[in-house]
C-alpha cells in the first residue's frame, strides 16, 4: 500500500489499481505506463511539481503533453513558475521522482489538473511509485486534491 492508496480508501471513492515491470531505462514513466498496461495515453496523466513564485504547485497534465509554465503561473496568480527542485519535491511529497502522485502527499500542495481531463470517465496517476497506476475518476481526484482545472498544457 503506498499513501496515495490509503488517501483513496479512506476517501471512500472508487477507484482501482495497475501495476507492470517497470523499466528504469523508460524514457517516459508515463508513457511506458500507457503502453505496458495497453491503455489510451490521453488517460494517463503525469504528475508534475512546480515552483510559482516560491510556493509549490501539482500540475497534472496528460503523458504525452507537454507543461506550459507560463499557464501555470497564471492558474496559481503567480507571476513565474518553473520546476521545482527534485530534492524539495522529495521531502514534500514523500514521493521520488517519477512515482510522485497527487494523491496522499506529505504536504498539502496547492493542485492544477489540466481542462482535458474533465472529459474523460477515468484518469490514470501514479499510485506512488514506479510502475503502479491508480486509475479513477477526474472529479475523485479534484475532490481529494482540492484541485482546480485550469489550460496548463502548451
Amino acid at each position: 500500500m503506498t499513501p496515495a492508496i490509503n488517501a483513496a480508501k479512506r476517501a471512500n471513492v472508487e477507484f482501482s489499481t495497475l501495476s507492470y515491470a517497470h523499466d528504469p531505462q523508460a524514457a517516459s514513466y508515463g508513457l511506458e505506463a500507457a503502453q505496458k498496461l495497453n491503455i489510451d495515453p490521453q488517460s494517463v496523466y503525469k504528475t508534475l511539481v512546480t515552483d510559482c513564485d516560491g510556493q509549490l504547485v501539482v500540475a497534472i497534465i496528460p503523458v504525452a503533453e507537454k507543461l506550459s509554465l507560463k499557464q501555470v503561473a497564471k492558474a496559481a496568480k503567480a507571476k513565474k513558475a518553473s520546476m521545482a527542485d527534485p530534492a524539495l519535491v522529495a521531502k514534500k511529497t514523500g514521493y521520488v521522482m517519477g512515482g510522485v502522485s497527487p494523491l496522499g502527499q506529505k504536504s498539502r500542495l496547492t493542485t492544477i489538473i489540466a481542462n482535458q481531463a474533465q472529459t474523460l470517465v477515468t484518469m490514470h496517476v501514479s499510485a506512488g511509485k514506479r510502475g503502479l497506476e491508480i486509475a479513477l475518476a477526474p472529479q475523485s481526484l479534484q475532490q481529494l486534491t482540492q484541485a482546480t482545472f485550469a489550460d496548463i498544457c502548451a
